[in-house]
């Protein structure tokens, strides 16, 4: 298995079901006690922002913001800058422990030995 999981979700709204899958596989990750970092990039930026993620709905998926939870407890959630600053988001209107980075940090993470990467 391996030590740390990048997951990239690229969809919100727009594509419930992939978002959801994301933010689902992130939180069980967490709980079977992997490593895990979860990107927003795209429409899935907007649920860095309080209150966003509580107005995303799917039948009989578990509810976002209590996904989000279970990461932020044992995970990371990083915010794509250019995402970010296309939307006008700054830090400070991010959920609290949500970091903002780039390409960069993502490809060093994805690049470390022990990682899987998933793109949703």
């Amino acid at each position: 298995m391996p030590k740390k999981l990048v997951i990239k979700v690229t969809a919100g709204a727009d594509s419930a079901e992939r978002c959801s899958q994301a933010f689902t596989v992130a939180a069980v990750a967490v709980a079977s006690g992997v490593e895990v970092s979860l990107w927003l990039t795209g429409e899935s930026a907007w649920f860095a922002l309080p209150g966003r993620a509580a107005e995303f709905e799917l039948p009989h998926a578990a509810p976002l913001p209590d996904l989000i939870e279970s990461i932020q407890a044992g995970g990371r959630i990083t915010l794509c800058t250019q995402c970010a600053a296309r939307r006008d988001i700054t830090e400070e209107d991010v959920l609290e422990g949500v970091r903002i980075a780039g390409a960069q940090v993502f490809v060093s993470e994805i690049m470390a030995d022990g990682v899987q990467a998933l793109v949703y």
